[in-house]
């Protein structure tokens, strides 16, 4: 098997490791996921998924794709559990910006300008999720984050053609999830620091 077939199974699993647990907290009611948030990044890694194999990603686009499927799977999840759906006006912005990106992906006949709006989207389509977290440290899963961040790095290695359209989402994708992965770290230490002076 080609080394960079390996480094996209290695994705693929990294995928499904870090997906079941989240999904088996969401059924349990220990992890509450933003229903939007989920939406939205569902939408638009499924439609960079179909933009890196237009851009010759090859096999290294296939963890993204698997990636998108499941996360739409993780949106509906989160409505039927009733996890987090309060939506705002906000959500909506970032919901249509993500759906408008297929006709403009079509009307300019260029992968990549599909690719920085739907980057843009699905890094604004943290916000409900960065909001709810920063209020709520332990509603989210840290391993999580932790396992997409570097699924993400492997993308990038195992795609089969190097250019913005195919390493942007993932490159900034893993710089998110490092990023949330702070933040929360932060906002447990702060709580834990405040529980204590109450003691």
């Amino acid at each position: 098997m080609p080394y960079k077939e390996i480094l996209s199974a290695i994705a693929i699993i990294i995928t499904f490791i870090a997906f079941l647990p989240y999904i088996i907290s969401i059924l349990k009611g220990k992890t509450k996921p933003h229903v939007f948030s989920w939406l939205i990044w569902g939408i638009t890694t499924f439609i960079v998924f179909l933009a890196q194999l237009e851009a010759n990603g090859g096999v290294g686009a296939w963890p993204i794709g698997v990636s998108g499927v499941i996360t739409l799977f993780i949106a509906l999840l989160a409505f039927i559990k009733k996890a987090d759906i309060k939506i705002t006006r906000m959500d909506w912005v970032f919901f249509v910006s993500a759906i408008s990106s297929l006709p403009f992906w079509f009307y300019t006949s260029n992968p990549l300008w599909a690719v920085i709006i739907l980057t843009t989207v699905d890094i604004s389509g943290f916000a409900p999720t960065v909001r709810k977290t920063y209020n709520d440290p332990y509603s989210e899963s840290l391993l999580f984050f932790m396992l997409f961040a570097i699924r993400n790095i492997l993308v990038i290695t195992a795609l089969e053609t190097l250019s913005v359209t195919t390493t942007l989402f993932p490159a900034v994708i893993a710089l998110a999830c490092f990023s949330l992965i702070i933040m929360i770290l932060y906002r447990r230490l702060e709580i834990k620091n405040a529980n204590k002076g109450i003691e």
